[in-house]
């Protein structure tokens, strides 16, 4: 059998990468994307992608994206191969570290095809030392989906204070249904998982005084809601009620709230994400009229 060379593109070889046949039922391929594209439009470097070649041909492949002022990548989220063993010694060859993001259609367990080339991939990142963190849900609303009316319940304001929203974000992140929030909390603490979260929402390129608290009309804080935008769309950047404020339905005020926000800044598709396992956002989202666009399952 002939050697194999793992090694990360150069400039140029975007077609190389691409030359791996796939079927596009999972990853980014079965939304339509391509390695390419993405690449010209700087999503991917040649640094961060690499390849398993035997002889010229690509057996294994892999690109980590990151934000295009980011030193290290943030998440793996283009991984497929046609030899197993290849595609585990490229992980664990390569020496970037970061979470692995499985893009998959909703519904996929339920397609014999769709399921077995999705297995692959978790068997293959298992086997170079990932596990499964969580499965979530990923949204797209737009206008046609119905702009959901503000119930007035609450009042929103700006917080141009970081020390006051990384205090709301340790209270919202007690007890939460979060994976990763919980990842963090139990592996450093609850304070750097409240960090990590404003670090995260202070990378993104959208206006810092688009955040707001909401609070009672008696003054009392109910949580944060952050509408934003990342690299590519707009997002619903956060929602988060805190603990004693909790069963009162006010996660669907924030994220209405965030949503209005947003349509009102001219945004015409908004993007959105929560843990599978966080039920009662997941009906918070349903609520607000958020269709599912796809699953995701996070491996860490």
């Amino acid at each position: 059998m002939t050697d194999l060379v793992i090694r990360p593109l150069t400039v140029g070889e975007e077609k190389l990468f691409d030359s791996l046949p796939d079927p596009g039922l999972v990853g980014r391929a079965a939304f339509g994307e391509n390695y390419s594209d993405m690449a010209a439009d700087g999503q991917y470097r040649p640094e961060w992608s690499w390849v398993a070649l035997r002889g010229d041909v690509v057996v294994a492949r892999a690109a980590w994206w990151g934000g295009p002022d980011d030193t290290a990548p943030l998440a793996l989220d283009w991984f497929d191969f046609t030899d197993r063993e290849a595609a585990v010694r490229l992980l664990r060859t390569a020496p970037l570290r970061a979470e692995y993001s499985l893009s998959l259609p909703p519904g996929w367990r339920d397609d014999p095809a769709v399921r077995a080339q999705a297995e692959a991939r978790i068997d293959a990142a298992t086997a170079a030392g990932m596990s499964v963190l969580v499965e979530r849900y990923r949204y797209r609303w737009k206008p046609e989906c119905g702009l959901p009316a503000r119930p007035g319940r609450l009042e929103f304001r700006p917080e141009p204070d970081d020390a006051v929203i990384l205090d709301v974000l340790r209270r919202v992140g007690e007890e939460s249904l979060d994976a990763h929030t919980r990842h963090t909390a139990a592996a450093h603490g609850p304070d750097a998982a409240a960090q990590e979260e404003l670090d995260l929402l202070r990378w993104l390129p959208s206006p810092r005084d688009w955040w707001r608290l909401a609070w009672t009309p008696d003054g009392e804080l109910v949580g944060v809601t952050v509408p934003a935008r990342n690299h590519r769309d707009p997002i619903v950047g956060f929602v988060g009620v805190v603990p004693e404020q909790r069963g009162h339905g006010y996660a669907y005020d924030l994220l209405v709230e965030a949503t209005n926000l947003l349509v009102e800044a001219g945004m015409k598709e908004i993007v959105a994400a929560t843990d599978q396992t966080n039920h009662p956002m997941a009906a918070t989202f349903a609520r607000a009229g958020y269709p599912i666009e796809r699953e995701r399952i996070d491996l860490v």
